[in-house]
């Protein structure tokens, strides 16, 4: 179970355990007389949008919507753009698996 703020996401690695985890998930929330919003609810999701990410089978990844300005960025031709790129990229650093070996071209033109 991952909590935010206002924002609960119960995720499974086994179905079996699933409805024992919703089930002290809930036993918790009247714990402690919390609500949920029947709006924002929503049972089993194999992906979604989850604080601006979005969460699946696979793990956590970038929001397309989010990045949109990034990819239709057009390519930098001054030291400071190169610099403001790689302040951006850095945001999906996360995403990138061994990043440090894709950002090296970016400081080397530095």
């Amino acid at each position: 179970m991952e909590v935010y703020v206002d924002d609960i996401l119960v995720k499974l690695v086994k179905s079996e355990d699933h409805t024992m985890d919703l089930a002290e998930c809930f036993a918790i929330l009247r714990k402690y007389d919390m609500k949920l919003n029947p709006k924002k609810r929503s049972f089993r999701v194999s992906s979604g949008k989850f604080l601006g990410f979005i969460v699946n089978a696979r793990g956590i990844e970038a929001n397309l919507e989010k990045i949109k300005a990034l990819l239709e960025m057009p390519s930098p031709t001054k030291q400071r753009e190169v610099q403001a790129l790689i302040g951006r990229m850095v945001a999906l650093n996360r995403f990138i698996s061994k990043s440090i070996d894709k950002w090296l071209p970016f400081f080397n033109v530095l």
